[in-house]
């Protein structure tokens, strides 16, 4: 499936279950990586029962690499969100990615309309990457914002993520398995998808505290 987005074409993997579908789960990917990284695989495999919806961004279906500012990736998401809303419409939706489409689905659940039931973020990256100076800016207030408007949210990392890991929250699970950022735990990662979804697809307004 193809959306145009005012960036280029979004390029946008459905599956679909036999049955009247029980939610919508929307996946965005890395920065450099693509829809079929472990983490989103697993993901998918955990929500039987829903639409899946991975989304491959503009700039990666126009074949570079190195991903555009985030009001550009942003823009794009809420262009795929639109467009998989009319086509499911009063469906329960999931927004979820890792790494760099984590950070997208978190600032996106915040202003979505009809906002998500939970928000899915896989290998969130806490801490930048080191600047010249040393320093890593922290992007916390990103995944912050979605618990502040009390939005349920699984945060799923390696134990040994160099990018950090979430703290818990009101609003926030957190489950960490072995590995690093590449979050690589198939069946760890597929377990704590498929006991959160249940949860937050079954009580949509509980906090997962």
């Amino acid at each position: 499936m193809i959306v145009e987005t005012p960036h280029g074409p979004a390029e946008v993997v459905l599956d679909r279950p036999d049955d009247e579908p029980r939610g919508l789960l929307v996946l965005g990917h890395g920065a450099g990586g693509g829809i079929e990284a472990p983490d989103l695989l697993a993901a998918v495999a955990a929500a039987p029962g829903f639409v899946t919806a991975r989304v491959l961004q503009p700039y990666r279906v126009a074949g570079r690499k190195a991903p555009p500012r985030a009001p550009q990736l942003d823009e794009a998401w809420a262009c795929v969100l639109a467009e998989l809303t009319a086509l499911f419409p009063g469906v329960p939706q999931v927004h979820g990615g890792r790494s760099s489409g984590a950070r997208v689905a978190c600032r996106g659940a915040v202003v979505a309309e009809p906002r998500p039931v939970g928000v899915l973020a896989l290998a969130f990256p806490l801490l930048a990457p080191a600047r010249k100076d040393g320093t890593r800016p922290d992007r916390s207030p990103e995944i912050d914002a979605v618990d502040d408007a009390g939005i349920p949210v699984l945060a799923v990392s390696g134990d040994r993520d160099r990018f950090g890991v979430p703290p818990t929250a009101a609003h926030r699970e957190v489950v960490t398995v072995s590995g690093d950022h590449s979050l690589r735990a198939q069946g760890p990662v597929r377990a704590a998808v498929e006991r959160w979804l249940r949860l937050v697809s079954t009580n949509p307004c509980q906090s997962t505290d």
